[in-house]
C-alpha cells in the first residue's frame, strides 16, 4: 500500500464519520468549528470545498459498497446538485464573489431532508461528541491499517496533516492516540460498536494491534 493509499483510506473514514454526523444531527459549520477548536488546521467540510466534492464522489463510485453498512446520500446529493466547492462558488459553504466562506442554510435543509428519507431521528451533538466521533473513526481505521501490516505509525503521523487536516502542532494521528490513551480509545470503540457493530467492530488483527501497541 502506497503512502497515498494510506492517506486516502484514512480520509475516506474521516468522511464516513462526517457524513454520519451530518445525517444524525449536526451541520457542516458546527462540525468544522468544533474540529478547529479541537486543534485542526481546518474543518473537514471547508477542506473538502477546497479540493472539490467531486474528487471524493468519483472515488466512492469506484469502490464496492458494503450492503451491511449504512450509506449516507448527503455528499452524493451535494455533487449531483452542482455543489462542488470553491471552484464553482458553492459547496458545503457559499463563496460569494470568490471570497470567504458563508454559511448556506440550504445545506442544513438537505441534511434534514435526507434524515427524513432515511427515517433517522436527528439529535443535537456537543462539540466534544463531534470531535470524539471523528477522531475515534480515524484511529479505528489506523488500527486496521497497522493491524494488516500496511504502513507504520511514523507514516500515518506524517500523512495526518495533508490528508486529515490536522495541525503540525498535533504531531499526527497516532501521537494523538497516545495522548488519549488505549483504555479510553477501546472504551469508545466498544460504546460505538453497540449502536453500529458493522462500522465499529475491530478486526482480530486490529484488536491485537490496539491492545498491544496503543
Amino acid at each position: 500500500m502506497t503512502p497515498q493509499d494510506i492517506g486516502l483510506r484514512l480520509q475516506d473514514r474521516l468522511r464516513l464519520a462526517v457524513d454520519d454526523l451530518l445525517l444524525d444531527g449536526t451541520n457542516p459549520w458546527e462540525l468544522d468549528e468544533a474540529m478547529v477548536a479541537y486543534g485542526f488546521s481546518m474543518g473537514p467540510n471547508e477542506a473538502q470545498d477546497l479540493v472539490g466534492l467531486d474528487v471524493a464522489y468519483a472515488r466512492r463510485k469506484t469502490q464496492p459498497r458494503d450492503p451491511q453498512r449504512r450509506y449516507v446520500l448527503i455528499s452524493d446529493r451535494m455533487v449531483q446538485e452542482g455543489r462542488l466547492g470553491r471552484k464553482v462558488g458553492v459547496g458545503w459553504y457559499r463563496y460569494p464573489g470568490g471570497g470567504g466562506k458563508v454559511i448556506d442554510p440550504l445545506v442544513e435543509d438537505l441534511c434534514r431532508e435526507e434524515a427524513h428519507f432515511a427515517r433517522v431521528e436527528r439529535r443535537d451533538f456537543t462539540d466534544a461528541e463531534i470531535c470524539e466521533r471523528i477522531v475515534l473513526a480515524m484511529i479505528h481505521e489506523a488500527c486496521e491499517i497497522l493491524g494488516e501490516g500496511q504502513g507504520s505509525v511514523a507514516q500515518i503521523n506524517a500523512l495526518s496533516e495533508a490528508y486529515l487536516g490536522m495541525s503540525p502542532a498535533q504531531g499526527g494521528l497516532m501521537r494523538m492516540a497516545d495522548q488519549i490513551g488505549a483504555e479510553a480509545i477501546l472504551t469508545g470503540f466498544n460504546v460505538l460498536a453497540q449502536a453500529d457493530p458493522v462500522t465499529w467492530a475491530l478486526s482480530t488483527e486490529a484488536m491485537k494491534y490496539a491492545q498491544s501497541r496503543l
